[in-house]
């Protein structure tokens, strides 16, 4: 699995743009990533679960036995287990820790920075990003997938590109100085066409 400092991020020190939005200090919690990245991959692969389930339960409809449903349940849990571990690898690995520092971020036209200090920091261009989400109460930028000359061959790429972890940014509405920095920052979204216009409404800051 590929993480942020391995998709082309650059860890730079660049000038500053004084148009560009800043935003306060802010750090993602660990949990709360987790939390956050299986919803959206058991919303999106719950049917996978149900595979094994299946096809572990078809012997059982011509010839009933208890083993046959205790297996079928069992290797499905399994696989659930291990899928949900894998989301949670993001957290342990070295590779994921750039997501879970206290950072600040510097947004313009050309880039988004994710800042330790003045001196430090991991520049994404916007072609990095594959999508923007708006939730109620902050946007998710979702990191592009690793490309098929990044991934193995055979069965390891296909599994690869099956089971992705999603690797995101979580930008609260709260780091943001002002509902003016808010409006500029999704309409760059929007003109990135990360993120479809919508009607116009004021994010509760709380």
């Amino acid at each position: 699995m590929q993480q942020p400092n391995q998709r082309g991020g650059r860890r730079v020190a660049q000038g500053a743009n004084p148009m560009a939005i800043r935003t306060k200090k802010y750090q993602l919690d660990k949990n709360v990533y987790t939390r956050m990245a299986l919803v959206q991959v058991w919303r999106k692969d719950w049917w996978y679960a149900l595979i094994p389930l299946v096809l572990l339960l078809l012997p059982a409809a011509f010839s009933f036995s208890w083993w046959w449903v205790a297996f079928a349940i069992i290797v499905t849990l399994l696989f659930v287990l291990l899928r949900s571990a894998q989301v949670l690898s993001v957290t342990q690995v070295e590779q994921g820790s750039p997501l879970f520092e206290k950072l600040t971020y510097e947004v313009d036209q050309r880039q988004l920075i994710l800042k330790r200090n003045e001196r430090e920091g991991m520049t994404l261009s916007w072609d990095m990003i594959q999508k923007a989400q708006k939730t109620e109460d902050s946007y998710m930028l979702w990191l592009q997938p690793p490309t098929d000359a990044q991934l193995p061959g055979g069965w390891k790429g296909w599994l690869a590109r099956t089971f992705q972890v999603p690797v995101f940014i979580n930008m609260p509405f709260r780091i943001f100085n002002s509902p003016t920095d808010i409006k500029r920052f999704e309409s760059i979204l929007q003109r990135k066409s990360l993120l479809a216009p919508v009607a116009a409404q004021q994010p509760n800051q709380g």
